[in-house]
């Protein structure tokens, strides 16, 4: 018998690939020794890059997502009129033979002109401004908690037993007797003054933990990671203004968004480290044109901010559907099957911000009670475990998020969730209608008890 040809279709005709490195870039238009040239990463050979391309009549190009050498490049080839191809590594490391940065632009050409590669997701411009302010302020709050640690092995090595009385040494109780002793108090009676209200321990229990050493050393080390401390709150109070700027900015331009409103939510505690963005709820009620994403139990501030600095409100409508969304979130099961069996159907390994995001939701939804997704999260911790339960839960909202994004459905839970002051209402009511029960009285006997009771 003869031998059989199969050839495939060629998709991109016009094609280019580019291996991007740190100090140059290897751009292929063909698979002959002529079609492969080398430029630099200047600004200048960038652009000569581009004029290169289209003298070949190249329209399309594909390039790796190699750490951050590829953006300059992105961005000039986009601003030229290619259509550019950002692609994961791992979609294109199987060349034959041995590894060089030609048969790398080769055989990424090879693929784009067949069509076998698929581009990564890349948000908006206007999303990828917010992520800048959003990381670069994420960047500044890592550190802060580092100087916190520091700080607080320095509080100890001088005996200095602050951790013990105050559950946080960083708020308005431990930051205040830490600026104390870095001004040179070190009085324990004097220090302990400085108890907040609210503070468990009383101020005699706060003084007995503050008899220290007092060695110079180490005051002096507490001392410069107090100030850099303060400093990071600095620089994270003005990310905080520059982002709320930007997003009102945004919100400007299109004045159908300003008008939009939706309810106050005081339930939704603000944590210490959530972005200090004024009306935050209103503000993403607009940005997110009418999807009230805080109607959701167990979304924080912080949370929210994330979904609109990573992905964006356009962002969402770049995945087909919800399973596509979650499994760009690795955060559907990946199934490997071989011979009919299922080999292995674990999560992904890697993750985003903003997979860490939904996580971090999923687990402080397990800590509420009595509601449609609390309710989820422990059956599924029941049988799995909490961390199956994260992960199951975190799939869910992200699920719940995308339908509310793209589809603009309201997030309507069988389990109605219930704050506070709603809960300790419904009790009342409960006893109430029991004691009614009890005394065989009618409700027109007792005044303005039915107007009470009409609330349930």
């Amino acid at each position: 018998m003869g031998r059989k040809k199969l050839s495939m279709e060629i998709i991109n005709p016009n094609a280019a690939g580019i291996d991007v490195g740190s100090r140059s870039h290897y751009v292929a238009v063909g698979q002959l020794p002529g079609d492969v040239k080398e430029f630099g990463v200047y600004a200048e050979e960038l652009t000569a890059l581009g004029v290169w391309l289209k003298s070949k009549g190249i329209t399309t190009v594909a390039m790796e997502s190699t750490g951050d050498y590829w953006q300059n490049l992105f961005g000039e080839l986009v601003k030229q009129g290619f259509e550019v191809v950002l692609v994961n590594g791992k979609f294109t490391k199987h060349a034959k033979g041995k590894k060089t940065d030609v048969k790398d632009c080769r055989w990424i050409q090879q693929l784009h002109t067949l069509g076998l590669l698929s581009g990564s997701f890349l948000p908006d411009e206007t999303t990828e401004k917010l992520r800048t302010y959003c990381r670069q302020r994420g960047n500044w709050v890592e550190q802060a908690a580092c100087t916190t640690q520091k700080m607080q092995k320095f509080l100890k090595f001088l005996n200095f037993r602050l951790d013990v009385v105050v559950n946080d040494i960083c708020g308005l109780t431990g930051l205040a007797i830490v600026g104390d002793i870095c001004k040179g108090n070190l009085d324990p009676e004097k220090l302990a003054k400085h108890r907040h209200y609210n503070c468990r321990k009383s101020e005699e229990e706060i003084a007995k933990a503050l008899h220290g050493n007092n060695r110079e050393d180490y005051l002096f080390g507490l001392k410069q990671e107090y100030e850099t401390y303060l400093f990071l709150q600095k620089k994270i109070d003005e990310c905080d203004k520059q982002m709320e700027n930007f997003i009102n900015a945004e919100l400007k331009k299109f004045p159908a968004k300003r008008a939009l409103k939706t309810t106050e939510k005081p339930y939704k505690r603000i944590n210490k480290n959530a972005p200090k963005i004024k009306n935050l709820n209103q503000i993403a009620y607009q940005y997110f044109e009418g999807v009230d994403l805080f109607t959701i139990e167990g979304l924080s501030h912080a949370t929210v901010v994330s979904i609109m600095s990573e992905i964006g409100p356009e962002g969402f409508k770049k995945f087909e559907s919800a399973k596509h969304f979650t499994s760009w979130l690795r955060l559907a099961p990946n199934n490997k099957i071989s011979g009919g069996k299922i080999l292995s159907h674990r999560i992904p390994k890697g993750s985003n911000r903003l997979k860490i995001a939904f996580r971090q939701a999923a687990n402080s939804i397990g800590n509420l009670k009595d509601t449609h997704l609390s309710n989820f999260f422990k059956r599924v911790a029941y049988r799995k475990g909490r961390t199956a339960a994260v992960s199951a839960t975190a799939r869910k909202l992200a699920v719940i998020v995308w339908n509310m994004m793209v589809k603009k459905v309201p997030y309507l839970p069988p389990t109605e969730y219930l704050f506070l002051d709603q809960k300790r209402k419904l009790k009342m009511v409960a006893r109430l209608k029991k004691n009614i029960a009890k005394l065989e009285l009618k409700p027109e006997d007792l005044g303005f008890l039915p107007t009470l009771i009409q609330i349930n």
